[in-house]
């Protein structure tokens, strides 16, 4: 299949979520057989503080590539009532690049959080991964500050969440962690708890 986001959507093996909360908001718009577990990561938060959620879940075989800068609210009436409703969000992505291959990246236009996740997660992550909110040390097109980029659409902006295969693959049993029945690697339950603690902590600022 090729096509834009309304096309996506439209397929019949594509499910969208939109679960409105608090107004902080969680999102997973490249999840399911896309970029791995990032929507099993951003559901569990979600439901544990309260926050809102969006999902774009595609199922095996369908791996389709929507760019972040052409999700447009205009072309869903669940995004756009997702933005209406939100003013805060962290968009949880999956990447994969040799030279970053540990790393968990924290780009987007809000800072103030992106500091305050980088904390949490350094103070509960292995020390096998780095925790990168530097924007100077992130990869160009993974730094999420496009103002077309979904991240960035809401009043308060928010921030983009990238996870490294290593934190979302299960080693033991040699598939992508909660995905086609695969069991939960350890490393993903940390990273859900230390997101829905930082979650906690923003909201009571």
């Amino acid at each position: 299949m090729t096509g834009g986001f309304p096309e996506l959507l439209a397929h019949p093996g594509v499910d969208e979520v939109c679960e409105l909360q608090a107004r902080f908001g969680i999102m997973a718009f490249h999840g399911g057989n896309l970029e791995r577990t990032t929507d099993v990561i951003a559901s569990e938060v979600a439901a544990r503080t309260g926050a809102s959620l969006y999902a774009v879940i595609q199922h095996a075989p369908l791996r389709e590539h929507v760019p972040s800068i052409t999700i447009r609210p205009e072309h869903s009436p669940s995004l756009r009532e997702f933005f209406e409703h939100v003013h805060t969000v962290i968009a949880v992505h999956g990447y994969g690049r040799e030279t970053q291959f540990w790393n968990v990246l924290l780009g987007g236009r809000n800072r103030q959080l992106a500091g305050h996740l980088a904390e949490h997660l350094r103070a509960a992550l292995p020390d096998a991964f780095g925790v990168v909110d530097d924007l100077d040390e992130i990869p160009r097109g993974l730094r999420g500050l496009h103002e077309d980029n979904p991240v960035n659409l809401p009043s308060n902006t928010g921030v983009q969440l990238e996870l490294p295969p290593t934190i979302r693959w299960n080693k033991e049993a040699r598939n992508w962690s909660d995905h086609e029945g695969t069991p939960r690697a350890p490393q993903v339950d940390t990273l859900i708890d230390a997101l829905v603690g930082a979650v906690y902590a923003w909201a009571v600022q």
